[in-house]
This record gives C-alpha cells, structure tokens and sequence, in this order.
C-alpha cells in the first residue's frame, strides 16, 4: 500500500483536523510530503489484498458542505512522534480496520457467489493467531504490510477438483471482476459511512474567510517585535495594496514583500482588536540577503463545525465532502506520477502512516475521521492502477482475456506478470519500516 501524508496538528483553540498546516515558518513556507508504502505478497494461489496510497502533494482541501473549501497545508517536520500509546493504537485501529474491510470485499463478493475461499489474513509473514471455519483459515500475521484473501484454485494441498465450477479460475469473466473490484467497492462504502457518521455526530469544519493575513506568533528580539507587532494582529495591506481575502496569495503577497526589502521600511495596516493602525517594520537581512521579520503567518479564516439537522441534509453534505475528498485524491496521485522523481524518495512505511495517526488522534479524536475516509479513498484509488500485485492489475489481466475472446493467458505468463515485482515490493516495503523507524522522535533521542 502506498500512503503520502503530510500532517501537523492544530492548535488547542481550534477543533479540525488536519493533514497540514496552514502557518509559514518565519516567513518561509515550506512544506514535508511524506508516503506510506504498504505491501502485498503472492502465494502460489491467487489471492487480493490491500494496497493503499495517499498523497496530497500541495494542497488538501476539504470541500464544505456550504461550497467553501477548507485549504489544509503542509509545514515541514523533522521527524515522526508517535506520542502515547493511546493514539498509536487508535491509529492502528484505524489502519487495521481499513484493511479488513477492504478485504471483507473480495471474501463477501466470493462467498456470495459461493467460490471457494481458503484464506483471510491481515498482515503478512508469519502467522501470529489463527482460526479456522468452514474451510477457511483466517490469520493474524507479524508484518502489518495490508492483508490478503486467498483462493485454492492453484494450492497443491487443495483436496478440491481442478475442474470444479466454482474454483474462481473457472468462473466466467464478470463473476470474477466482482470479486476483484469488491474490495475497492467495500472502501468507497466505508468512507462514505465515515462521512456520512461524522456530518451527523461532530460534524464537518467549515470555513470562513475574513480580510488579511493572521501573525499567530512573534518571535522575541526580532524585527517585528522591535517595531510593534503582537501575536494576534492581522495585515490587512501591506504598502497601501489591500491583501486578498483568503487563499495562499496572501501569505505569499506578505512573504515576498518582506523577504524584498531588507532593511528597508515596510508599511503595515495592521487590525488589532476593533482599531485598524498603521505600524512600520524595516527587515532585517538574513543569510542569504533576504528580508525577514520573525513572524508566522497563516490566513485569517475561522473554522466551524456543521452539524446535519436531518437525514436528507446529511446525505448531501456527506456527498459532497467525499466528492471534495475523492478528487483530492486523484489530483494528489496525478500530481505524484508526474513528479515521480522529486516524490520517491518522500514514500515512506506503516510506522510513518500510525505515527500520522497518532498525531491527529493526539489533536482530536475527530481528526480520525476524515484520517480514515481519505485512507479508504486512497485504498480504493491506488487498488485500480494496472499494476502487478494490484487489484488493477488483475483486472487487466481479465481484460486481456475478454479481448482475446475469453482464452486466458497461459498461467506461467500470468504468474510471471503478477509475481514480477513482488520481490523488489517486499524488500522496499521492509527497508521503509527499517528507515521510518529510524526516524521517530524517540528514536532518533536514543541514537
């Protein structure tokens, strides 16, 4: 599964949850991407697991049930905290239950049609705890890499016929691609629950745009506390031009006017309280012969939360926040593709992806909410790519089939094209949890 975070708590006075953060360092935005890659394997029978991926690689936004858009940025971070355990095991929670939803998909759409399964693991390696009912052995294994549903169409140690009608090898085209996709469909289902649960219960955040640019935090003995501004005040023009009234421009209008003009006056309307006043802050000069003035700055919106008042209402906000949420996710895995070069090194394992969790269930336990529906959207997303060791993949294969007038494929060449990569998957998948693990808080103290 391939994940792309990028996350940082609120602060205490506000109530969303969010997978970034809207302030600029000291007039400086910048920003982390980080990615969860989670893997799956392939036994000798087939089998559909889960593969996710997430990835906001500018912006997140979440649409409001009002039209308005919640603009959720990303702020660098030097590392990943997993905080109490608690949190760690809510996030945990959250990831587990998204992997066994997913593959509850492909196990109902097989047993529904009744095709024999053999198999329901989450987690891979070896196994930790398992069970057994009528005829399928279900497991807990060590590596938390996503989970599997295993079919015995190919398993030597299977006492069933080669040529028995519900083997699924030997199911016709569209029985199969419903088991395939299922899982896929099971997610969308469960994000859209999860939405659906949150506009009823806490809520969704919506957001209301006010004019100028919000100064959060002065730093001491800096340019800015030295001519006079507060934590609180909002810029309202900068030089005598007006400042947008929301969206990133204003920050950035702030930020190049200051980092171009070191040590020279800039004139600020400044809104403090009820009085508008005008205060001059000359840079200082930085390093590299910038301005800078020892500020963060975020946009000056508040945030609320709206809460459905009946069933229709809930309906359409939830639709229209998982609509918001989808495409975020598509635009976020185009944008990952066509910059493939600057974000493969930004992929990272599960630890980084419960580390994230923890963080926003640490901020607010109703963070987890839209923490999960975007992993399920991400889950059902990723799971479409034509690629081996994915559900895509698989139904590419089917396709092929279909366009060959139903001849499949020789069954070597498909094992060869499903089991390409694996290798290579599994291996990167252990070296991201090596090196995420390395890069915890704690971790990193202790070394």
């Amino acid at each position: 599964m391939l994940i792309n975070f990028s996350y940082s708590p609120l602060p205490p006075s506000s109530s969303l949850p969010r997978f970034s953060n809207s302030k600029s360092p000291v007039l400086e935005p910048s920003s982390l991407k980080s990615k969860t890659n989670f893997l799956k394997p392939l036994p000798s029978s087939p089998c559909y697991s889960s593969n996710l991926s997430f990835h906001p690689k500018t912006h997140l936004f979440s649409r409001c049930p009002h039209g308005k858009r919640l603009d959720l940025r990303s702020c660098a971070v030097s590392g990943f905290d997993l905080g109490n355990f608690e949190s760690v095991l809510e996030a945990a929670g959250v990831l587990t239950a998204i992997i066994v939803v997913h593959e509850s998909g492909h196990f109902l759409a097989a047993y529904l049609q009744g095709i024999h399964v053999s198999k329901f693991a989450v987690g891979f390696g070896p196994v930790l705890a398992k069970f057994s009912a009528k005829n399928v052995e279900y497991s807990l294994r060590a590596f938390p890499l996503g989970g599997f549903v295993g079919f015995p169409d190919n398993d030597p140690e299977s006492d069933i016929p080669v040529d028995d009608e519900n083997l699924l090898k030997n199911r016709p085209i569209l029985d199969r691609t419903i088991v395939i996709s299922a899982g896929v469909i099971a997610n969308i289902i469960f994000a859209y629950v999860i939405i659906f649960v949150q506009v009823l219960s806490v809520g969704l955040p919506v957001q209301e745009a006010f004019p100028g640019v919000l100064v959060p935090e002065v730093r001491a003995f800096s340019a800015a506390s030295r001519d006079g501004l507060l934590p609180g005040d909002v810029i309202l023009a900068v030089n005598g031009t007006n400042l947008p009234k929301i969206g990133p421009n204003a920050v950035s209008e702030v930020v190049g006017v200051i980092k171009s003009s070191p040590k020279k006056n800039v004139l600020l309307k400044v809104e403090r309280g009820k009085k508008d006043f005008e205060i001059g802050v000359t840079p200082d000069e930085s390093f590299d012969g910038t301005g800078k003035i020892g500020v963060q700055l975020s946009p000056n919106v508040k945030i609320t939360k709206v809460v459905a008042k009946n069933i229709l209402e809930a309906f359409n906000f939830a639709g229209k926040e998982f609509l918001g949420l989808s495409s975020n996710v598509v635009d976020s895995l185009k944008q990952t593709f066509l910059n493939f070069s600057q974000s493969a090194s930004k992929v990272s394992g599960p630890v980084a992806i419960i580390a994230v969790g923890a963080e926003v269930a640490r901020s607010n336990i109703d963070g987890l909410y839209q923490f999960a529906a975007v992993l399920n959207i991400n889950l059902a997303v990723i799971n479409l790519l034509p690629l081996p060791a994915l559900d895509g993949g698989s139904l590419a294969l089917i396709l092929v089939e279909a366009a060959r007038g139903g001849r499949k494929l020789p069954l070597e060449i498909e094992q060869r094209i499903m089991s390409s990569g694996i290798m290579l998957v599994i291996l990167l998948g252990l070296f991201l949890i090596v090196r995420d693990t390395l890069n915890l808080d704690f971790i990193k103290d202790m070394l």
